[in-house]
């Protein structure tokens, strides 16, 4: 599985228009399965969003994790990241699960993530989807459950 976390003060997802979810400060995770994920990937993932120390403290340090800042969570599935570039001009998406596939294991990860944090906003699997968001920092990080 993997992710990329945008810490952010402001994140929305628009389907054809129309605000699907809205959060205020907190992440923004972009999240995509491979062929490959189990629920041990899944959970990790979730783990380590919901711990990952990227905001920050009184003094200025990234020292306090989304629960500690009682933050919102924006989920947002993006397949295209694992796009493989590395040939070509077009980007292969054969590490990717197939989208059936993929829809179970993000929908699983919405409810590993749910139980911790009950307000998890999330976009709308495979709709074309308009992302906004204000970062704060920049902060902005990459995962990957198998590196």
């Amino acid at each position: 599985m993997r992710a990329v976390l945008q810490r952010v003060r402001h994140a929305e997802v628009a389907v054809g228009g129309t605000a699907v979810a809205s959060i205020g400060n907190g992440i923004l995770a972009l999240v995509a399965v491979s062929r490959e994920d189990t629920d041990k990937d899944l959970h990790w993932m979730a783990r380590k969003i919901l711990e990952l120390r990227i905001f920050n403290d009184r003094e200025g340090k990234l020292n306090l994790s989304l629960q500690d800042t009682a933050g919102e969570l924006l989920v947002v599935s993006q397949f295209t990241l694992y796009g493989d570039c590395r040939k070509g001009r077009r980007p292969s998406y054969s590490e990717a699960a197939s989208p059936a596939e993929a829809e179970k294991m993000y929908e699983k990860f919405v409810e590993i993530v749910r139980r911790i944090v009950p307000g998890v906003q999330t976009g709308k699997f495979q709709a074309m989807m308009d992302v906004s968001l204000t970062n704060d920092g920049p902060v902005t990080l990459i995962l990957d459950s198998r590196a």
